[in-house]
């Protein structure tokens, strides 16, 4: 049975205030009448066309607010992509202005300290300053963390992991309350693409062991440890070819873009489709949505689509 309003009307709302509804239908009733109860919200919001802070405002909101992933009181990690000593326009890191309105939306929402980190792999205090995300983070009223302290990783137990079987973990990614992933979209080689799930190499201590052995397996069973609670992915200037960190700017594409999600999955398989590929080539996309880390079907999904310039 289909719920409207007019419905709800020839049911008759004191019926199913008392009780009379199955479960299921009052749920739906609740829904359509407006009254109190589980709101859906998308799968996956894209936004085009604003700057950085502004896209990820419009996203948020349409995803049900920050409020819903962070609560007062909270320790919220964010971790960007800070990997590379190179400068916004270069977009080997994610964008510093997308990072610290995150920060201040987090600090907005009640949390009591906001820490970002990333284990780098040029230079780390380069790689804070340079990419500008120190300087946004502070600005906001965040902390920064170093990623590069050995004696700040703990090894941990990947469950039903098949290669991944313990990896060394870094210990404000264990304890904090909410973990949001703030990765860039870029094409590399390794992984083929680059963006949340691949993100997550940056609170492990030891990437080479994932690089020996099996990369795109690794990629895929680490969220079992402990998946993001929500994923941001930087789309607004991409690398679409030479890996990592370009080779100038002919291998730069402004997109104007964000995707916002709490499936890594889901939120990675837009950014494949972003650059011009299929998800279902991507290893790791399909070895992570087997092991039910999320879903790689975005036909099915649930997608809100923002353009907030013409």
């Amino acid at each position: 049975m289909e719920i409207t309003r007019k419905n709800l009307i020839k049911l008759g709302l004191s019926a199913m205030a008392g009780g009379l509804l199955p479960p299921w239908l009052r749920r739906q009733a609740l829904a359509a009448a407006g009254q109190p109860g589980k709101p859906r919200w998308p799968d996956l919001v894209a936004v085009r066309d604003g700057s950085p802070a502004d896209m990820f405002d419009a996203g948020i909101a349409a995803l049900g607010g920050l409020r819903r992933f962070v609560k007062k009181g909270q320790t919220v990690l964010i971790k960007p992509n800070i990997g590379w000593d190179k400068t916004p326009p270069e977009a080997a890191d994610t964008n510093p202005d997308l990072v610290g309105r995150v920060v201040a939306a987090a600090k907005a929402a009640g949390a009591a300290r906001v820490i970002c980190f990333d284990h780098t792999v040029n230079v780390e205090r380069a790689c804070y300053q340079h990419s500008g995300i120190a300087d946004a983070v502070k600005r906001n009223g965040g902390e920064m963390r170093s990623g590069g302290d050995r004696r700040d990783y703990r090894p941990v137990a990947v469950p039903g992991a098949r290669v991944l079987k313990e990896v060394l973990v870094h210990k404000l990614y264990l304890d904090c309350d909410v973990v949001i992933n703030v990765p860039i979209l870029k094409s590399v080689c390794g992984g083929r693409v680059t963006a949340s799930l691949k993100n997550l190499m940056g609170v492990v201590w030891d990437r080479q062991y994932w690089h020996g052995e099996h990369l795109h397996r690794c990629i895929a069973e680490f969220p079992r440890l402990r998946r993001p609670d929500l994923n941001v992915v930087d789309a607004y200037r991409i690398l679409i070819e030479h890996g990592f960190y370009g080779t100038g700017a002919r291998d730069i594409l402004v997109k104007k873009m964000q995707i916002l999600s709490a499936d890594p999955v889901l939120a990675d398989s837009a950014g494949v489709r972003i650059l011009g590929r299929r998800p279902d080539r991507i290893p790791y996309l399909k070895i992570a949505a087997g092991l039910g880390v999320g879903r790689i079907d975005l036909e099915r999904a649930e997608i809100k689509r923002i353009v907030l310039k013409a």
